[in-house]
């Protein structure tokens, strides 16, 4: 089904400053790296810019798959999504190039962006261990939504 079709249902596709105003209300989205099998797909919190940037700051064990992955990506997907109810729902998938961030960068950039929310685990573990912030370059975003009902399921206001 095309989003088009789907409209008759209730989805809409966003427009590009309401998708910049859902990422900067989001924390959390899933990044998609390619991979000889399977894409891999990774639970990230993340900072938007405002503007073209998420920034991604991963911590770093012994080894990370996940930085072998994304040092050797030439292209990322992102989505991020929310879903209240069935009938109300946000989802924006980006698409665009992930690259680290050059050490004498990074102090101005986290000056900068505001990485809100981690899971105490990694909130933890980044004062100790080795980390890396990332900068996803969005080329091409898209929005869809679902707030309210489907219109089969609105009440028929003729029928007071």
């Amino acid at each position: 089904m095309t989003v088009d079709e789907l409209s008759d249902y209730g989805m809409v596709q966003m427009d590009d400053d309401e998708i910049h105003g859902f990422l900067s209300s989001q924390t959390v989205g899933v990044l998609g790296l390619s991979t000889d099998d399977a894409p891999i797909m990774r639970p990230l919190s993340f900072s938007f810019d405002g503007e073209s940037c998420l920034y991604i700051l991963y911590v770093l064990g012994s080894s990370s798959r996940k930085a072998e992955l994304t040092d050797h990506a030439d292209i990322a997907r992102f989505l991020v999504y929310r879903a209240d109810t069935p009938f109300n729902w946000t989802s924006v998938l980006l698409t665009g190039t992930i690259n680290e961030v050059p050490e004498d960068e990074r102090d101005e950039i986290r000056d900068d962006i505001e990485l809100r929310w981690r899971p105490d685990v990694f909130e933890r573990a980044s004062a100790s261990e080795n980390t890396k912030l990332y900068q996803f370059t969005i080329e091409d975003q898209v929005g869809l939504k679902h707030i309210g009902l489907p219109p089969e399921l609105e009440p028929d206001s003729k029928e007071e």
